[in-house]
This record gives structure tokens, sequence and C-alpha cells, in this order.
């Protein structure tokens, strides 16, 4: 249960997350994370879809049913829920209210020492590729492993970096020996960037 209420406190580590560059420490310049802002957008699936589909395209990677958490009282548009995939490995999510639609899914490991951990992060690092794999189904098993080696290298001892692809952002937040969250989250696409991008 204690590595339970840590995963979860990573899932709110955006919420506190300075996006101004440099950063600063005053409170004016805090900002909440994306999913939590009036209007984000939400993945087409609820979370019993997408457990289901991550469920039957990884049968060897398993996410048990996802349960409601307790929401602050300011989230009144939000529903957070978790699952526990081992010791270690938790998976998050925000969600719609009403819809249960994701608005942000995210898988949280919490390193262990000893001779297990090689694995241990092996395992946590097969999820989160299959994480990418469930929202760009057009990517193959070693192409979103190489796209999360490039995101967790680039997001290496930073509490927050996000990379966007099109319609999805991609979010690390790397805790050291506290835990690494990989996220992923949908985005409004504008007009322009539409035509940009010759679509």
């Amino acid at each position: 249960m204690r590595h339970l209420v840590a995963a979860l406190a990573l899932l709110t580590l955006p919420v506190a997350v300075v996006w101004a560059d440099p950063p600063s420490d005053s409170p004016s310049t805090l900002q909440a994370a994306p999913y939590l802002l009036a209007g984000a957008p939400t993945f087409d699936m609820n979370i019993t879809q997408f457990r289901e589909k991550f469920n039957a395209e990884n049968p060897t990677l398993l996410i048990n049913e996802f349960r409601a958490i307790d929401a602050n009282a300011d989230e009144v548009n939000l529903i957070r829920a978790a699952s526990k995939i081992n010791e270690n490995l938790y998976t998050s999510s925000a969600l719609e209210r009403g819809t249960l639609k994701i608005k942000s899914i995210q898988i949280t490991w919490l390193p262990i020492q000893g001779p297990e951990q090689k694995a241990a992060r092996a395992k946590a690092t097969e999820y989160m590729a299959a994480l990418i794999r469930t929202f760009t189904p057009s990517l193959s098993k070693p192409q979103s492993v190489a796209k999360l080696t490039k995101l967790l290298s680039n997001g290496k001892n930073k509490r927050y970096y996000a990379q966007t692809d099109g319609a999805i952002r991609y979010v690390v937040a790397d805790n050291g020996e506290k835990g690494l969250t990989f996220a992923v989250e949908p985005i409004k696409l504008t007009l322009s960037e539409t035509l940009n991008n010759g679509e």
C-alpha cells in the first residue's frame, strides 16, 4: 500500500511543474498539468476499452482492473483510477467524469535494489513500450522500444519532460530512486498544425 501511495503521488507530479523557462519558484508560474485543464481532450476509448485492448494485444503484460481513488475536491470533472501490476509497477489514469474516457494514462516504476532490479526495469519498459503501441498501433515492437528508449533518455533526471508526436503527448517524470513515470496523453490539434503537417 505504501508503494501505491508513492506511485499515485507521481501521478500528480505534473500538477506542480513549472512550465516557464527559466524555472522559478514563484507560485504564479505554476500551472496545472494539461489534462487537468477545463476542456482538456480525451482519447476515444474509455478505461475499460483500453484495458481490454491492452490485455488482448499483450497477453504476457496483463493489467488488472482499475479502481477509482479519492480525488481532490477541486477536480469535479476528473476521476483518478489505478491498477497494481506488481510490487513495484503500477498504472494509473486521469479520466473524464461520466464517460471514463482517458485524459492521461501512466505507468510508474518504483525502483528496487538488488539482483532483481535489471529484470524489474526490463518488465517496466515492456509495459511502457506496449502503452505506446496501444495508442500508436502503426509502430512495431522494435519501433516502440526505440521510441521509449529515446524518450526516457531525453527525460533522464528531469522532473518533467514532454514530447509531442502528432495528436499524442509523451511525458516522462524521472525522480531517480523515488520512481519513474511514463505517460501518454491526447492533445488538441489546431487547424494550422493540421495544415502544416499536410493532413
